[in-house]
């Protein structure tokens, strides 16, 4: 009875143990997961603040950028406090540079002849009477000798006519003889001024006591030689110019006007041109002719404008921006240099003084007035806006971002 009792207990000892092994360790386990789930917090929420909020380094305040003077200077910024100004209405076109074809000369030889020389080439600045090309003309080779021949006439016919007069003088010939000298010299210089003009309409100078064949191609007027054909050894014919020479001082800007902005532009209307090859840059000119005839196919109206160009920076076929001015009512509105604005993630941006720094800031951009954009929307009144060096900020911006997601 003792045995069994004592074997009862033993195993009410063990059960009670293992019972209380089992708590204990329960509760260790609690307590680990406890600990280590705080941490876990801690990471997750390290993990989300370098996600979802921006994080300061050195060039970044709130967001924006920030920049030492010296640095703002060394990249060229300069802010504009945003007004409303007024402007001119206005319409803008595309165009296309011509040469002013009142000032342009395509020279071609008056006869047929051999080119032997050429004096001139593409881009050279020529002045009126310059020869281009020297060319051998069988033409005025026979027009040459015919002169010579008028020329030997004349005077053979002046001597007889001296002797004449004075034999007549001393009545030692008849008056009839003194007549017929005198038609003879008449008939001689008829016929030498003849030859002369010939070979004036041939294109060749007279040259007294020469055969010469040969005969220099010159320029009508003081230009630039924009195309060239002639080559030495060729011939040049009446039918194919081997030059043309532009007066290039000027330049024809022309445009084409829709039905719609017809209305609005007049001879006489001032304007303003931009190219491509020079970025802010206005060239000044006026409206000088409008088509009176509708294009059937682009269903647009040529119309031109002058400008004057003696610096010769713009050239022919160069693609054009042009401005006119409509003379309507002026009015106000919020605009900034063309510069100003750039593409951020394919949204028109500009960049907008903060404080010591400098944000980015999308907008709705609207017309083009005078080298400068309307702004529809994204910034007010009063705000600083950068008008020089928004791409130096761009670039800084772009490489922050860059640096945010390594």
């Amino acid at each position: 009875m003792n045995n069994m009792n004592t074997s009862t207990t033993s195993a009410l000892n063990r059960a009670l143990f293992l019972a209380t092994a089992v708590a204990v360790t329960s509760s260790l386990v609690a307590c680990g997961k406890g600990d280590n789930a705080a941490p876990a917090k801690s990471a997750s929420s390290a993990a989300a603040g370098e996600k979802g909020e921006p994080k300061k380094e050195e060039g970044k305040e709130g967001g924006g950028l920030k920049l030492s003077a010296e640095e703002a200077q060394r990249a060229g910024i300069k802010v504009e406090t945003l007004a409303s100004l007024a402007f001119a209405d206005s319409i803008t076109v595309t165009a296309t540079i011509r040469p002013n074809q009142d000032r342009i000369a395509r020279v071609a030889p008056r006869v047929e002849g051999r080119i032997i020389s050429v004096a001139a080439n593409l881009g050279d600045t020529v002045k009126a009477g310059q020869s281009l090309a020297v060319l051998d003309s069988l033409a005025i080779g026979e027009a040459q000798s015919a002169l010579q021949q008028a020329l030997s006439s004349q005077r053979v016919a002046q001597s007889d006519f001296k002797r004449a007069e004075s034999l007549s003088a001393e009545e030692i010939i008849p008056q009839r003889e003194f007549l017929r000298a005198k038609s003879e010299l008449e008939k001689a210089s008829s016929s030498l001024r003849a030859a002369e003009d010939r070979l004036r309409l041939l294109g060749a100078s007279v040259k007294s006591g020469t055969g010469a064949s040969t005969f220099p191609l010159s320029s009508p007027l003081t230009g630039t030689v924009i195309q060239k054909t002639a080559i030495v050894g060729e011939l040049g014919t009446p039918a194919a110019p081997l030059f043309t020479v532009a007066d290039l001082s000027r330049v024809w800007i022309e445009a084409n006007l829709t039905e719609d902005t017809l209305s609005k532009v007049h001879v006489g209307a001032q304007a303003s041109v931009k190219v491509a090859a020079y970025p802010g840059e206005l060239f000044k000119g006026r409206v000088t002719y409008v088509a009176s005839l509708l294009d059937k196919d682009s269903r647009t109206v040529p119309a031109r404008i002058e400008v004057d160009n003696k610096d010769g920076r713009l050239k022919p076929e160069m693609f054009a921006s042009a401005t006119i001015d409509t003379n309507g009512a002026k009015r106000e509105a919020l605009s900034v240099p063309d510069a100003a604005i750039l593409l951020l993630q394919g949204q028109p941006t500009i960049f907008v003084a903060k404080g010591e720094g400098f944000e980015s800031r999308a907008i709705e951009p609207g017309e083009k007035l005078s080298g400068r954009t309307v702004i529809k929307s994204g910034v007010a009144a009063g705000e600083k806006v950068v008008t020089a060096g928004a791409y130096a900020l761009k670039a800084r911006l772009l490489k922050s971002q860059i640096g945010d997601e390594h």
